[in-house]
């Protein structure tokens, strides 16, 4: 059965489901205001997300009934994704302290490992390295700091949508070349939802994609990330190396503010990004250029080391020693004036 349909109607129910969506966010009041750690300035609902969640988890157990999908991971994705959306959806209404939602990050991160079988073997300057428990327990931090940072970076319009659309769009490719097509179901069923969702989210921005949205994105990129090492050891690599922009911008972010004695968990606006979006004057430029880093430099990059022509590790540093050029350009963590 051809299940390649299954791409645009996940675009097209994320677009309407996105747009009730916003109707609801308007009629209960769950707008994003202006204050000083903002970096929008006109009062804009949040929430949208969830129809990225709700268009990619039915289309993924659609395939999954199917057979073109593994149980196994169609559990990792439906039990972490479900569980983070929902603490997402809950925090959007209201307020979650920050410890509980980092337990709850742990338990999705655990949920999903134990379906994928935790950290696979990587291969490191052509050598095969088995981390056993140290390494599932890595996996599980990296889980959890990829769906916190993918909510830090989702701070302009269209970031995150696009980030999405481009290392699903890109991994994919990976996917393909390897002549695996049926691999590159899942990451193109995400970027097709999350273009669905994109058409409100482009800049000016109609909606926010919320909690919800950016913690499944962060938690589900992973898991896809994870799953791609289980395929072929080299791919992990690729995978963070198309990961690069949000990784590097919010780690340094972090790391900076970390030094300084900040409160980490405390909403500010010391990104790279978004230095650059008050530079520009807007958010558009900051979006665009992003897809652009995407697709011309990290994603050739990727492609290389797909290929088992370059090394990993190698890889990732050749990658992201320019992305860290520029967050020190951008200021990324500093005070802000």
């Amino acid at each position: 059965m051809n299940m390649w349909w299954l791409l645009p109607a996940a675009a097209v129910v994320a677009l309407f489901l996105t747009g009730a969506l916003r109707r609801y966010a308007l009629a209960r009041s769950l707008i994003d205001i202006p204050n000083a750690r903002s970096s929008h300035v006109v009062p804009t609902p949040r929430g949208g997300g969830v129809a990225i969640v709700v268009s990619f988890l039915l289309a993924l157990m659609w395939t999954a009934s199917l057979g073109f999908v593994a149980w196994p991971l169609t559990w990792a994705l439906l039990g972490a994704g479900v569980g983070i959306a929902v603490l997402g959806f809950l925090d959007d209404h209201g307020h979650i302290s920050a410890r509980w939602r980092l337990l709850g990050h742990f338990i999705a991160a655990t949920w999903a490992l134990f379906w994928i079988g935790g950290l696979p073997p990587l291969t490191l300057f052509g050598f095969a390295l088995d981390l056993g428990w140290i390494g599932h327990a890595l996996a599980a931090v990296y889980l959890v700091w990829l769906l916190n940072l993918y909510n830090f970076m989702d701070g302009i319009d269209g970031i995150a949508s696009v980030e999405a659309i481009c290392v699903c769009l890109s991994g994919a490719l990976l996917y393909w070349l390897a002549g695996n097509e049926l691999a590159a179901l899942l990451p193109l069923l995400l970027a097709f939802a999350v273009a669905g969702f994109l058409y409100w989210n482009f800049p000016r921005a109609r909606i926010f994609m919320g909690d919800a949205g950016s913690g499944f994105l962060g938690i589900t990129l992973g898991v896809l990330s994870l799953q791609a090492a289980w395929t072929a050891p080299q791919l992990l690599w690729s995978w963070l190396i198309l990961l690069g922009v949000f990784i590097v911008d919010a780690t340094w972010t972090l790391l900076r503010r970390l030094f300084r004695g900040d409160k980490v968990y405390e909403a500010h606006r010391s990104h790279a990004y978004q230095f650059a979006s008050r530079q520009f004057g807007k958010h558009l430029p900051v979006t665009l250029t992003v897809a652009a880093i995407n697709l011309c430099w990290l994603l050739p990059i990727a492609l290389v080391v797909g290929s088992g022509k370059l090394d990993g590790l190698s890889g990732v540093c050749l990658a992201y020693l320019p992305l860290v050029v520029l967050a020190v350009k951008f200021k990324a963590g500093e005070k802000e004036a």
